[in-house]
Order: C-alpha cells, then structure tokens, then sequence
C-alpha cells in the first residue's frame, strides 16, 4: 500500500506538546489513561500517538505496540518518549484511514483523543475493524458529542467554522459511540463524564471511555 504522505502542521504540533498536552496533564487526563489502557496484552495498535503521552502507562502485558501518528513533528516527539515506556514500542508513519498491516494482525486497538480529528471517522473505524483479530478489543476515550442540545448547537457552530482550523482538524460533537457501533463492534463497558470538571460546560467537554469488540468468525461467545 502506498500511504498519501500527511502534510506536517508544525504549529500545532508546538501547541498540542507545549501547551494541550500538560494541561490535560494538570487536568488529570492520566488517571483515564491507566484506565483505558488497563488489562491490555499481546499485539496493539495506537492510531493518532500524538507526542506519545499514553506510553508509560501501557501495562507489562503488552508484548508489541505500534503506535501510528501521522504528523512528523508529533511523531519524532513520540519516538524519543519510548523510552519512558514499560512495554516495546515501534513509532511508524500511518494514517487511520490507510492503516499498512495485514488483516487481524493486532490483539488490541487504541484511540485516545483521536477520532474527533481524523478526516473520515467511518473509514478509520473500518480499517481497525478489519486490522483487529475477531474477538480483539477496541478501548477508546474521546470527546463527543455533547447532552444537551443547546450545547450541540454551539458544536455544530464550531464545527462548521473556527474550531478544526484552530485545532489541527479537531471536531466537537461526533457521536463516536455510535460510529464504533455502525463500524461492527460491539460495545461491552462504557463510561461517559465531564472532563475537565468546571462550572461552565465546555464544549469539547463531554467525554466517553470503553471497551468494544470485533465480531466475527473466531470470535469468543
């Protein structure tokens, strides 16, 4: 397969590792991440790696993660995070859409942070179906679409305007539990919450983290 090459957004890149990143550290983001990625084993994938943030917290289970980032300037960031990884790492060129495995090549799948910015969620979500092995899990965290509809309203405004220019493709209010669904898995633990916790709703503010898993022949009932 031949990969589209990915035009590299060094701003953002700055932005996302100088400034996003740590005040979603501050914010608490890590204690999802260690439960996102708990109980994990075997063969992952992590598409949209970013700077690498969700490394240390892999568990020993893991025996290869290859962590998939499409931005150079993130992904020369990731590579040098590696180091503080418990688990064997490979950072590669990629994009979700266009994943370069084979079929059910993988024993887990990861998104974090990722599917409300990818240019074709639907064809992101085929390409982990089709890279996961039957019975393989799907944990995802993201943010979604929001509660209430006065909130999706100003989604749909940001969406449609300033919001993805600003934010390296970044889009407020996709129904990512239900994308996962259309895709062919099944949902088997999910848990929605408000991340950051503030007074004043955000719009990039309702958040899902979960389990789902790729049906099919081979598939434990």
């Amino acid at each position: 397969m031949t990969l589209r090459p990915v035009k590299p957004h060094p701003l953002f890149a700055r932005f996302y590792a100088a400034v996003a990143g740590p005040a979603l550290e501050r914010a608490g983001i890590d204690a999802h991440r260690r439960r996102l990625l708990s109980g994990l084993s075997g063969q992952v994938l992590e598409i949209g790696a970013g700077n690498g943030l969700n490394f240390p917290h892999y568990p020993p289970g893991v025996t290869r993660l290859v962590a998939v980032e499409p931005e150079p300037n993130l992904r020369a960031l990731a590579v040098r995070r590696t180091r503080e990884a418990p688990v064997p790492v490979e950072v590669t060129a990629g994009r979700a859409e266009e994943l370069p495995f084979p079929d059910a090549s993988f024993d887990a799948a990861v998104v974090c942070l990722t599917l409300c910015s990818v240019a074709d969620p639907r064809a992101a979500l085929a390409e982990l179906h089709r890279v996961l092995r039957p019975g393989g899990q799907l944990r995802f965290l993201e943010h979604v679409r929001a509660d209430t509809p006065a909130m999706r309203r100003v989604q749909r405004v940001l969406d449609a305007t300033v919001w993805p220019r600003l934010v390296g493709g970044c889009h407020t209010g996709r129904d990512t539990g239900s994308a996962i669904t259309a895709a062919g898995f099944t949902v088997t633990a999910m848990d929605r919450f408000a991340f950051p916790e503030t007074r004043v709703p955000l719009p990039a503010g309702a958040h899902i983290l979960g389990t789902a898993v790729r049906g099919g022949p081979g598939a434990p009932r």
